[in-house]
């Protein structure tokens, strides 16, 4: 078999005398679809955190196209392949649109995903592109988000709750963009509390209840009773 694109073995976080994560194991292939599940708190960011090298790990280790990315900063994570969609969009509100994107090539790495790229996967943006960040709606500020990740070409895309907060007719565009992301060999890591939503565009999924992993599987051959009871630990 293959070695998988991401790896994460025994992974435990702390912040301090806090323990975010317990002995996760989760693995994504390239072209990928996977989900990690779990409500607030459950460390499904401390997770993403720690594979973009911004968490402390306790043990454990992270390797990414069979390489351990122990000691790595994230701008060495992010060169090798790896971009995070942050939760809550952290743009340059100061920044146009366009500005805003061209962040994502000035870190990433030389790749197919260009600009022209983004704009027909968002025309909404190419129409903005000279307006600034701070102007757009918050859904039209998520795809700038989006966008700029991509636009570091990345092997891995790792996406924190890109639906919190926004209608529904935008978190329908958003989710549309990921199995197309998927056809072009990149494997999507998606966290989410939207249990139905990140289900449905799933390979496998993985449960998170207070930093453990609780359930892991594929979405259809597990019942929605069962994903549920490992959600609320009940």
């Amino acid at each position: 078999m293959p070695e998988a694109l991401l790896t994460v073995d025994a992974l435990t976080v702390v912040y301090d005398q806090f323990r975010a994560t317990h002995d996760i194991d989760l693995a994504v292939d390239a072209g990928e679809i996977v989900s990690v599940i779990g409500a607030n708190g459950a460390g499904k960011s401390s997770l993403l955190k720690a594979i973009v090298g911004n968490a402390r790990l306790a043990s454990g280790s992270i390797c990414f196209e069979g390489s351990d990315l122990a000691g790595k900063t994230t701008a060495q994570i992010v060169k090798a392949g790896i971009a995070l969609v942050p939760e809550g969009r952290r743009l340059f509100p100061s920044l146009t649109v366009e500005e805003n994107l061209q962040i994502g090539s000035s870190v990433g790495r030389p790749g197919e995903i260009t600009l022209a790229t983004i704009y027909e996967y968002f025309p909404a943006l190419a129409d903005k592109r000279r307006q600034l960040a701070r102007e757009l709606s918050g859904g039209q500020q998520q795809m700038v988000a989006l966008g700029r990740a991509l636009l570091t070409n990345p092997r891995l895309l790792l996406c924190d709750e890109i639906s919190l907060g926004l209608a529904p007719v935008i978190v329908n565009s958003l989710y549309e963009i990921i199995p197309a992301l998927a056809r072009r060999g990149i494997g999507v890591l998606v966290v989410e509390q939207d249990i139905t939503r990140s289900l449905a565009v799933a390979d496998r999924f993985y449960c998170l209840l207070e930093g453990k992993v609780t359930l892991t599987g594929r979405p259809a051959e597990v019942s929605r009773e069962t994903v549920m009871r490992h959600y609320f630990g009940l």
